[in-house]
């Protein structure tokens, strides 16, 4: 179980929209890559094979992968420039395995409480990253600056608070994986769990 950022673009904080709602838009989607076996150990197996990338060699049991974009707009006057409105574009894509095929009723008790287990830790990361966008409009609202024509230190701020913003949550995303995969750790028992005999 892994959180991926595909894509915080700074850059994008630049772009100026000419009109833009204020509020974080999140974006929700759910993806599933086929798996089969009639054990905990051939599903373990499956999924070792068949899941999501993790860096070059390693795979996922499941991931959550979001992109940020954001729409703004500012005003200049007499060199004096705001941000009138801010609004950020969150969309998360959940990638979690799905079993083919049939299993027996006992292995299948134990592949829902897996399941639960695995979108519940997903589902934090989700959480992190809404936490993070709303974060990150908090810190770029209402930023002004004087003797700025075009803007141009304004736009600089507005990249320096996100870049900081998305820092920050990036490393809380890293320490929540940590407690989760730690030896003895809820990972380390939804797997032990899916491998029982009973």
């Amino acid at each position: 179980m892994h959180c991926l950022i595909i894509a915080c673009i700074a850059g994008a904080a630049c772009a100026v929209a000419s009109s833009a709602a204020a509020g974080v838009k999140v974006g929700v989607k759910t993806e599933h890559y086929e798996i089969s076996g009639k054990s905990g150990e051939a599903l373990v197996t499956a999924m070792d094979r068949k899941g999501p990338k993790h860096g070059f060699l390693a795979r996922a049991i499941a991931q959550t992968r979001y992109e940020v974009g954001w729409d703004l707009e500012w005003t200049e006057k007499a060199g004096k420039c705001r941000v009138r409105k801010v609004a950020g574009d969150l969309s998360i894509t959940y990638i979690y395995p799905k079993v083919s095929g049939p299993i027996d009723p006992a292995l299948g008790k134990r592949w829902a409480r897996f399941m639960s287990g695995v979108r519940k830790h997903e589902e934090t990361h989700g959480a992190i990253a809404r936490q993070m966008v709303s974060a990150a409009e908090k810190a770029i609202a209402k930023i002004s600056t004087t003797g700025d024509p075009g803007c141009v230190r304004v736009r600089s701020e507005v990249k320096r608070r996100v870049n900081a913003v998305y820092a920050e949550y990036e490393k809380k995303q890293i320490r929540f994986d940590e407690v989760e995969h730690k030896d003895g750790g809820n990972v380390e028992k939804l797997v032990v769990s899916l491998l029982k005999k009973r």
